[in-house]
C-alpha cells in the first residue's frame, strides 16, 4: 500500500460541496492507495505505521511526535491515482492500481485498524469526486508504503 501523508493544522474533505470528513488542529491528512499483492496485513502494517509516524512537532519545534503520542487526528482520503505510472507519454497508466472492489476493503482495513489503535480517523467517500481542503503544517509531506 501507498500513503501520501502530509502534517496539517486542519484539513475537510467535501463531496458535492458537502463536508464528508473534516478534522481541526494538528493532525495527519492522509492519501491512501492500494495495489496488487496487499492484504488486510499491509493495510494494518500501514495503520501501524501511520499512527506512530513522528512527524508532529514537540515543544521545540522539532519533528518528535507522533499521533499516538498526541491524540492527533487523522483524515485518510482514498487516491488510487498514488498508483499512477508517468515513465512513457503523457497520460499516466494506474494499472498498478487495485480495482475499486478490490481497494476499497484495504483502505476500510488502514481506517478501521487506526481506530482500533485508539485514533480518530475522519474519511471521504471511496469513489466520489472529491474536494480537499487542508493547511499543510510546515509544510510536511512523505510517501509511506508497506
Amino acid at each position: 500500500m501507498r500513503a501520501v501523508v502530509q502534517r496539517v493544522d486542519g484539513a475537510r474533505v467535501l463531496v458535492g460541496g458537502e463536508a464528508m470528513g473534516e478534522i481541526s488542529g494538528v493532525g495527519l491528512c492522509v492519501l491512501v492507495a492500494a495495489t496488487y499483492g496487499d492484504t488486510v496485513s499491509s493495510a494494518e502494517a500501514l495503520a501501524r505505521k501511520l499512527w506512530h509516524l513522528r512527524i508532529l512537532a514537540d515543544e521545540e519545534g522539532r519533528m518528535n511526535r507522533s499521533c499516538a503520542e498526541l491524540g492527533a487526528p487523522l483524515l485518510v482520503v482514498s487516491q488510487f491515482t498514488l498508483y499512477g505510472d508517468t515513465a512513457r507519454g503523457r497520460r499516466p497508466s494506474f494499472v498498478a492500481a487495485l480495482p475499486g472492489p478490490e481497494a476499497e476493503p484495504l483502505v476500510e482495513q488502514v481506517v478501521e485498524a487506526l481506530r482500533r489503535e485508539g485514533a480518530t480517523v475522519s474519511t471521504g467517500r471511496f469513489g466520489a469526486h472529491m474536494r480537499l481542503e487542508l493547511t499543510n503544517d510546515g509544510p510536511v509531506t512523505l510517501v509511506v508504503e508497506t
